[in-house]
């Protein structure tokens, strides 16, 4: 199984910390960022990743390099500029679609600064089950920026704080529920994707919603989930880590 790491941002709300070595080395309780995604998504079945960089590319390349990659096979997708989710993605496919044929194997997209025990396996086999393009672990919690899913948890929307819900498509009932950062993607997916240069993922799966293909929610409400891309949540993740010991 495959997987891509965000990991190419700047991580500019994590100054100072972040002046002189890229997010992804940013410890909670003690481990890197990297190393808690990277052990989370080999202990998930992934044995094979890439993973995206932009700021101190190097200090990462020769981090991945004196830790073994984890015991993974890792290739790097370098950034001369930052593309966002959706350009960091199309720029990486053909790593996913070298298989495509002998294979079609849904593949993980996570992002590097969240902190989680979502049960990637169960999100996984969710994903399989439906038969979905797109699987989104989604929470209800408070964000300026919420997506729209209907009953059967089918994307149809977004909203965003202060400006009109944009709606794919419609649903008698729409529930607003906050992405948590972690993707479930089948590869024929990036054959989907029309959008050029620097673009949110979010975009294309939006679009594709509204012409009628699966993008679902899977509901992660029940799971430890932190983002720790603030100062302020990293010190409360790295509180928690020792309390909860967490792997």
């Amino acid at each position: 199984m495959k997987a891509m790491i965000l990991a190419a941002g700047l991580g500019t709300r994590l100054r100072p910390l972040t002046d002189s070595r890229p997010k992804a080395l940013v410890e909670v309780g003690g481990r890197t960022l990297l190393e808690i995604t990277l052990v989370r998504l080999r202990e998930a079945g992934v044995t094979e990743a890439i993973i995206n960089v932009h700021h101190h590319a190097q200090i990462v390349i020769d981090y991945l390099k004196a830790n073994g990659n984890f015991g993974l096979r890792i290739e790097i997708s370098r950034e001369d500029d930052l593309l966002d989710t959706g350009g960091g993605l199309k720029q990486a496919e053909q790593f996913f679609l070298e298989d495509l044929g002998s294979t079609d194997e849904p593949f993980i997209l996570h992002n590097v600064d969240v902190i989680t025990n979502i049960d990637l396996s169960r999100m996984m086999q969710f994903h399989r089950e439906r038969k979905s393009l797109a699987t989104l672990a989604v929470q209800k919690r408070e964000s300026s920026r919420q997506l729209l899913f209907d009953d059967a948890m089918a994307m149809c929307g977004r909203r965003i704080q202060g400006r009109s819900d944009e709606i794919a498509r419609k649903g008698s009932v729409l529930h607003q529920l906050a992405f948590s950062g972690i993707h479930v993607i089948s590869p024929q997916l990036l054959k989907m994707i029309c959008e050029q240069g620097v673009f949110s993922i979010i975009d294309v799966y939006l679009r594709l919603a509204g012409s009628g293909e699966c993008i679902l929610g899977f509901p992660a409400d029940e799971y430890y989930w932190r983002d720790v891309g603030r100062l302020s949540d990293l010190k409360q993740a790295n509180e928690e880590a020792v309390q909860a010991k967490l792997r």
